[in-house]
């Protein structure tokens, strides 16, 4: 089996196929042919995608019965409200459906992040601020439909972690394997959620 870590860069699709102009996860690599993301982010979103070859593991991460924990930084137009984070951790009504109570706190600071080739819109007189956001599903854009839901639409967002594997400090466009201990760990958590 084979496990790796990728570094999505903003605007690439999060696939191998090729639909039109657009990077997709084939111009980077080489990954194994037999090899597919365990779940996705939109081309406008960055950060960690899983690829592995290990069906069972692909199962578990993506059940929605497991929820196991994805967790994003989160940068929303606006300095968020205590009653809107209030919202977010409880869950908010998307789509007709209320989403899972998610861990989420108002970082102090800006987290150190490479540079987006894309910067995000600017507004002189509309501030920013940036939220830590760990899931435990995971729907179509939800981090996105969720800030907006409450009013804080998100301005960038960049996927750091997927259980115990977290993207430490790879850069854009970087993958790697993931180390024995890192396969071990999340094996680990898959069972125990059985």
């Amino acid at each position: 089996m084979k496990y790796f870590i990728f570094n999505k860069p903003y605007g690439v699709l999060c696939q191998f196929s090729n639909e039109g102009r657009r990077n997709t996860l084939a111009d980077y690599g080489p990954f194994p042919k037999d090899t597919y993301p365990v779940g996705r982010l939109d081309a406008d979103s960055e950060g960690l995608v899983l690829l592995t070859n290990d069906g069972l593991l692909k199962h578990y991460l993506l059940e929605p019965k497991y929820k196991h924990p994805r967790t994003y930084y989160v940068q929303v137009e606006r300095i968020p409200s205590p009653d809107a984070l209030e919202k977010l951790q409880k869950g908010v009504i998307i789509e007709g459906r209320k989403t899972l109570p998610a861990i989420v706190k108002l970082l102090n600071a800006e987290p150190v992040l490479p540079l987006r080739p894309v910067p995000i819109r600017y507004r002189k007189n509309v501030p920013t601020a940036w939220i830590e956001m760990t899931l435990f599903e995971g729907k179509n854009r939800q981090v996105r439909k969720m800030t907006a839901s409450v009013g804080y639409p998100t301005l960038r967002l960049v996927r750091i972690s997927i259980g115990s594997i977290s993207l430490g400090k790879l850069n854009p466009g970087e993958s790697r394997e993931l180390t024995k201990q890192e396969i071990n760990s999340l094996l680990e958590y898959c069972k125990r959620k059985t």
